[in-house]
């Protein structure tokens, strides 16, 4: 009997295997690309989110410092009609010359039901006033004579220079740099008038810290800022709120011991006049104190506002001046750090 031989079975043919690397590669690229454009697009809004947030910082920064500096307008003008009917001087004692301690300002704000405490800006406002006349100006060492442009009828004041080379002489501060800042601002005065095209001198300083156009180093600067300063006019030094240093270089008469004489004097009552106060120094030969150096009432006051937003302190300083109830901004600046 013959058995069959069975060979090999003959199946369907294998169908090939799909390309799942490929597929997989793509489907990552494509949450790649939706995730970097989701994260661009988070971007972006974050970033708009911030600028507004900086823009309305910013903006209520202004509306704050503003009425900040209208409020010490009112207090200035409010004094002054004071000293009009009373005639009392300009002192230490006055409300201009207390500062505002740090405060917030949503304690003086009443929050609607809309908004509770947390969700009230973060601000916090301080402040205060300077008397400037407290101050030598340094713009007292321009005298000018007779009228219109002629440039020799600007000089030199060898009196206010003394008094300034006393200030520095006190101060342990090198006079050839103050000779030398003297003579700059004397060849920038005298070509302001005749030359309008650029030159070689510097610019004439509106403020303190615009010496150093004039060669003031910047040690000199800080040595100087509590006893001189820069305003656009000739003034006189007020000897209710003067420096001791300030005061005695103002004479040759005074010294420190005489001037500090003068403080403790003006802290029991202040000087209503300059007679009182020489009663207080005594007699000599050289009269210590004169109408044309020294004086108890002032016109010119800085006013500084710092205002803090979360994170952000926003400082302005103002130059006002005070011409009987007319109390004018001359300058302001305003300056933001972290």
């Amino acid at each position: 009997m013959n058995v069959p031989v069975r060979g090999p079975a003959v199946g369907p043919k294998a169908a090939p295997r799909p390309q799942r690397g490929a597929a997989l590669l793509l489907a990552m690229l494509t949450v790649t690309l939706v995730a970097a454009l989701a994260a661009s697009a988070a971007w972006q809004q974050w970033r708009a989110i911030e600028i507004e947030r900086a823009e309305r910082q910013r903006a209520q920064a202004a509306w704050i410092l503003a009425g900040a500096l209208d409020w010490a307008r009112l207090i200035l003008r409010e004094d002054a009609r004071g000293n009009q009917t009373s005639g009392n001087p300009d002192h230490l004692g006055e409300p201009w010359a207390l500062p505002l301690e740090e405060a917030r300002l949503a304690s003086f704000l009443a929050a609607d039901r809309d908004n509770s405490a947390e969700s009230v800006l973060q601000a916090f406002l301080s402040g205060e006033m300077t008397d400037l006349q407290s101050r030598l100006n340094f713009n007292n060492v321009i005298r000018r004579e007779g009228q219109g442009s002629d440039p020799q009828g600007i000089q030199l004041s060898e009196p206010d220079l003394e008094s300034l080379q006393r200030l520095y002489e006190g101060l342990g501060l090198p006079v050839t740099e103050l000779r030398a800042a003297a003579n700059e601002l004397l060849a920038s005065t005298r070509l302001a008038l005749t030359d309008p095209q650029p030159s070689r001198t510097a610019l004439l300083p509106a403020k303190f810290s615009q010496l150093a156009w004039l060669g003031v180093s910047r040690e000199s600067l800080a040595r100087l800022e509590p006893h001189l300063t820069v305003l656009p006019q000739r003034t006189t030094l007020n000897i209710n709120t003067a420096s001791a240093e300030a005061i005695a270089a103002t004479s040759p008469a005074l010294d420190l011991a005489r001037a500090r004489r003068l403080i403790s004097a003006r802290e029991r009552t202040p000087f209503r006049s300059l007679g009182e106060a020489a009663r207080v120094l005594g007699t000599s030969d050289t009269p210590p104190l004169s109408d044309q150096f020294h004086g108890v009432r002032s016109e010119h006051f800085e006013v500084r506002g710092r205002l803090r937003l979360d994170d952000t302190i926003i400082e302005e300083r103002s130059l006002v001046v005070r011409r009987n109830l007319d109390v004018r901004i001359v300058w302001r600046e305003r300056f933001t750090r972290r």
